[in-house]
């Protein structure tokens, strides 16, 4: 009985086995010189994606602070935005379950005042 690999579906294809990754196609300087082959699966050899090159950034405050907002940008590229209905939506929801829970708690606090002013005899 075959052993199933991490990554195969219910057909044994491996979801990368049709895709080749073009390390020279990506950076758009021709040569793909920093990348390495990785070999498995099938019969083609796959390039591995180069490592991210770090740039030398300052150190101390001022680097700390660049790189706090660079990662704030690149934090806020990734979040999926509300279109203009969504957000109209979402915002009368919020008003009317607010308005709401305020009529509930304002009806409670008159009615435990009454109570107490006159279980103590006002």
């Amino acid at each position: 009985m075959a052993r199933k690999r991490p990554g195969d579906n219910a057909a044994g294809d491996r979801p990368d086995d049709d895709e080749v990754y073009d390390a020279a196609a990506e950076d758009g300087d021709g040569d793909a010189e920093d990348s390495e082959p990785v070999r498995g699966g099938g019969t083609a050899v796959r390039e591995r994606r180069p490592a991210e090159k770090k740039d030398v950034r300052r150190t101390g405050l001022v680097g700390v602070i660049g790189r706090f907002f660079r990662e704030i940008i690149g934090e806020l590229r990734k979040v999926i935005w509300p279109t203009r209905n969504e957000l109209l939506t979402y915002t009368a929801v919020v008003i009317v379950f607010v308005t709401i829970i305020t009529t509930i708690v304002a009806l409670l606090d008159y009615g435990f005042a009454k109570l107490i002013l006159f279980s103590f005899g006002n």
